[in-house]
């Protein structure tokens, strides 16, 4: 089978090639000073090739890892395209990790040369530099702050750009060579997983991987060449990767990179994407502003909302089930829409979204209900680091509560205890220095992923939960917590939650509170809290989570309801150990460290 897109068999192949095919069109854009600023094809192509041939002249070997230490911002491509143009392998450490973790990561890939994005970043490399003797030179993207430093091992980035600028100009043709040379069945790209349940393993993707996955992509995925998008999720994750590096070098879609984080809301309101990607957290935040809002609303615009609301909910519902809605029912939704569900898409900047995707983590089939209720055409991939991304997506017909139909040229198989089975050029070449894992987890050329389920009737896959997360009660009941974990999250008051139950007499749950919503909440009730730990000890808002989980207990099986739960007294970030930098709970972490709180609920 020839894998190829236009006519590229690798990944600097095909940025080049699309480099000099694209030229001035924009390839991102930036906010610099308030206003957001183009760089074009040819721009990202020659910063790039400076990059790669800056690399090559420090004496990057076909083959050498490079790690990149930074958020989600440009110089973050042109360190990955220049890295691997040159013949390196790129490997992207979470900017959230601790040294600790830098210093693990970096001498588990021996990485050679590390990009930082700044000073905080390079704090981290030096304090633990001792112990990595493999890292010959470190970048820094942003030299503010660092303006009196000198230290013969640290380059600022732009002196890295006119050293390879010069090397280039000195050897005419050499980066073409260097991007020629590259195979295939080359190693192209690290990516460590999240360590949910252990030290990060470093996933091996070869170029035919990644290669695959873009000629695939649009079996789910829209290749709309003008498509506005936000980037603002970590780079090295397998999904933002996909969705703002290697899926444009077939699209031709724009990039445009939040300021942060914490401005997400407000940059998918300047950019108003027509596709955009993010974890299951960052679709459940949007829900819960609109839905306290709601609860602030005049009775006249809570009305409002409600009908239409309920209207688009008919529409969604008839176009699951494969149904026309009739043509009463879309002339009321088309002025549903004008009066109120428009405004609700502004208000989160959906309003010119051509697709939504979701994916990483579970998510509630109800939250992508409430997203097509107001138009947003909201589908859930699956798929996972080991097969470089997309194993499964929703086709022209979605089906709640499942992750789709297969990809082509892919294979699934349930196994006889249940977990899900991949075969496909995507799988990966295995994990970095990790012989017996690799041997565990691809077995005659089969991805065991490590989540249970099962294909229905329809072809549809469903995912019942991890293999390791099943709960089997005393009284020997299996149960899939994440269904339940997933409504319960549904809540504008809760933003995480862990059911606790192996092994135990009942069910249990460790939640973590919505801080912005909940605080809102108390404020209007008059609730007196100081900090986050006493506003979780509030009695009222125990009473609130409670009839929260309530509502949930209502609608599953009686052995499925929660009996008992606690708050989690701090505020979580992706700093935290309790959280992935992907914002996901880990669970046997979390099981550790609260169980005396656990305990307490079975005493």
């Amino acid at each position: 089978m020839t894998i190829e897109v236009e006519g590229c068999d690798t990944i600097p192949k095909l940025f080049w090639h699309q480099v000099k095919a694209r030229g001035a069109r924009t390839a991102f854009r930036e906010k610099d000073f308030g206003i957001w600023q183009s760089t074009s094809w040819t721009e990202y192509g020659e910063r790039s090739r400076f990059v790669g041939m800056g690399l090559h002249k420090l004496g990057l070997v076909r083959g050498e890892v490079v790690s990149v230490l930074a958020e989600t911002v440009p110089e973050w491509l042109y360190a990955d395209m220049g890295t691997m143009g040159a013949g390196g392998v790129t490997n992207g450490i979470y900017p959230t990790d601790s040294a600790k973790q830098v210093d693990y990561i970096l001498s588990d890939s021996r990485s050679h040369f590390l990009f930082v994005e700044d000073d905080e970043q390079l704090d981290k490399f030096l304090e633990v530099r001792e112990r990595c003797p493999d890292v010959r030179k470190v970048f820094v993207f942003d030299m503010e702050g660092l303006s009196d430093f000198t230290d013969p091992q640290v380059m600022p980035f732009d002196a890295l750009i006119e050293l390879g600028r010069a090397h280039d100009a000195a050897h005419p043709g050499l980066w073409e060579k260097l991007v020629a040379a590259s195979k295939a069945e080359d190693l192209a790209l690290l990516v460590y997983t999240s360590g949910t349940t252990g030290p990060p393993k470093g996933s091996m993707l070869a170029h035919r991987n990644v290669i695959f996955q873009i000629m695939n992509a649009d079996a789910f995925v829209p290749m709309l060449p003008n498509a506005e998008q936000l980037a603002f999720l970590p780079l090295c994750h397998i999904a933002e990767r996909t969705f703002t590096t290697f899926l444009p070098l077939r699209s031709g879609a724009i990039a445009n990179f939040a300021e942060s984080i914490e401005t997400v809301s407000e940059n998918v309101r300047e950019v108003a994407p027509t596709l955009f990607f993010a974890v299951p957290r960052i679709w459940e935040r949007f829900y819960s502003g609109i839905a306290i809002r709601m609860k602030e609303a005049t009775w006249i615009g809570r009305t409002a909302y409600r009908w239409a609301l309920g209207v688009g909910l008919k529409v969604a519902e008839a176009e699951i089930a494969g149904r026309t809605p009739s043509p009463l029912l879309a002339l009321t939704y088309r002025i549903a829409d004008f009066l109120v569900l428009d405004n609700i898409k502004r208000a989160i900047g959906m309003h010119r979204i051509r697709y939504a995707g979701t994916g990483a983590a579970p998510i509630a089939p109800d939250l992508i209900k409430w997203y097509r209720a107001l138009g947003v055409d909201m589908r859930e991939v699956y798929g996972q680091t080991e097969n470089c991304g997309i194993a499964t997506g929703m086709p022209d017909r979605i089906k709640l509560g499942t992750v789709g139909k297969v990809a082509p040229r892919t294979e699934v198989r349930i196994s006889a205890d249940g977990e899900i089975l991949l075969k496909g050029p995507h799988v990966f070449m295995g994990y970095l220095n990790q012989p017996d894992k690799t041997a565990e987890t691809v077995r005659d050329g089969w991805l065991h992923t490590g989540d249970v389920g099962f294909v229905d009737n329809e072809g549809y896959l469903k995912i019942t939960d991890r293999m390791k997360d099943i709960i089997i009660t005393a009284g020997g009941k299996n149960i899939t917590p994440s269904e339940i974990e997933n409504q319960l999250k549904f809540s504008p008051y809760i933003s995480d939650a862990v059911v606790i139950g192996d092994r135990r007499k009942y069910l249990s749950c460790l939640v973590m509170i919505d801080y912005d919503n909940v605080a809102k909440f108390a404020q209007d009730e008059n609730v007196p809290f100081t900090d986050f730990t006493s506003l979780c000890r509030a009695t009222q808002i125990n009473a609130l989570i409670s009839a929260e989980i309530e509502k949930v207990n209502r609608e599953v099986a009686r052995v499925e309801t929660i009996k008992q739960f606690r708050l989690i007294e701090q505020q979580l970030t992706a700093e935290d150990e309790e959280l992935t930098p992907t914002m996901k709970l880990r669970r046997k972490f979390v099981n550790e460290k609260y169980k005396t709180m656990i305990d307490s609920m079975y005493a």
